[in-house]
């Protein structure tokens, strides 16, 4: 009888060559870019040099993906939410 292992990673993101979905479709639309590049400047510089560069940007892709830049966030909430109107003269002293 078969048997089936059971896949735990379901929660995980979707990966397509070990890049998420938004990455991998970014990565698709510079190929794209290239291969239209190719065809209407046919030069082997060209086609070395886009070729390259495509791998470069996948290289550089996986290694965001496994060590992105965390993104500081500064609160802009503040500690307390109070409905007291606030009046400038409020602190005025007669």
């Amino acid at each position: 009888m078969k048997q089936y292992e059971v896949y735990g990673n379901i929660r995980k993101r979707a990966m397509i060559m070990g890049l998420p979905v938004s990455l991998f479709a970014l990565l698709m639309v510079s190929v794209i870019g290239s291969l239209l590049i190719i065809i209407f400047s046919f030069n082997f510089g060209v086609i070395v040099g886009l070729l390259l560069f495509n791998a470069l940007f996948y290289g550089a892709l996986m290694q965001w993906v496994k060590r992105p830049f965390q993104v500081k966030v500064v609160p802009n909430f503040p500690n307390t939410i109070s409905l007291k109107q606030l009046n400038p003269f409020d602190d005025v002293q007669a």
